[in-house]
């Protein structure tokens, strides 16, 4: 079976790919593709106002190379600052992204802030879309607290500020391994496998 990710963002694709690897016994071979590997080079215009919307958008752009396409889109949510950077996570201090200057500004913004009051969670809606229009969607979150200073070189985007009680690391701290297990993303994605995979039988007996 081939499955588009429907992401130009490569460090995702991976925490992706290995997420969807962990159903390869139900699912058989699984070909995860990129974007770039069908032919879709054009970043996908994220029209939406939720996360939903915008995994939407994408997963049906990339339902468009005739394969099974998944989509991600993920953000941070800041209670301090009324859910913001949201949906414009990725392009919170304007175009092009840049990693650095989304989380100066972050910081900024937060300032002021007391360290009991930067509470704020990563949200991840996952959409799927068949070659025949069926989708299947779902979302969770992971709770944290952005802090003053960077820790840890893995991960990207805001991981290096977004502590992560339970394991008393933050994002750009956890292991690969340990960033599946309870990311938001790989939440999500859990949710979603079970739905996934009854749909996905469904459609390749119909084939």
């Amino acid at each position: 079976m081939k499955i588009v990710l429907a992401s130009h963002n490569k460090k995702k694709i991976n925490e992706l790919r290995v997420l969807l690897s962990e159903y390869s016994e139900r699912l058989g071979e699984i070909t995860v593709l990129s974007m770039e590997d069908v032919g879709l080079y054009d970043e996908v215009e994220e029209t939406g106002t939720t996360f939903a919307e915008n995994a939407l958008i994408k997963a049906k752009a990339g339902a468009e190379s005739g394969f099974i396409a998944i989509a991600d889109d993920s953000g941070l949510a800041v209670d301090a600052l009324n859910g913001a950077p949201g949906v414009y996570s990725a392009r919170f201090a304007g175009e092009p992204c840049d990693d650095d200057k989304n989380n100066a500004l972050l910081l900024k913004k937060l300032e002021d802030v007391p360290d009991e009051k930067r509470t704020g969670r990563y949200v991840s809606s996952i959409a799927c879309v068949f070659p025949d229009g069926r989708v299947l969607m779902t979302e969770d979150s992971c709770e944290g607290i952005i802090l003053r200073a960077p820790r840890g070189n893995g991960g990207f985007g805001y991981d290096p500020y977004f502590y992560f009680e339970d394991f008393n690391k933050t994002f750009a701290e956890l292991t690969l391994e340990e960033k599946n297990s309870i990311s938001h993303r790989a939440k999500a994605f859990r949710k979603f496998a079970e739905s996934f995979v009854k749909t996905w039988e469904t459609y390749y007996a119909e084939q």
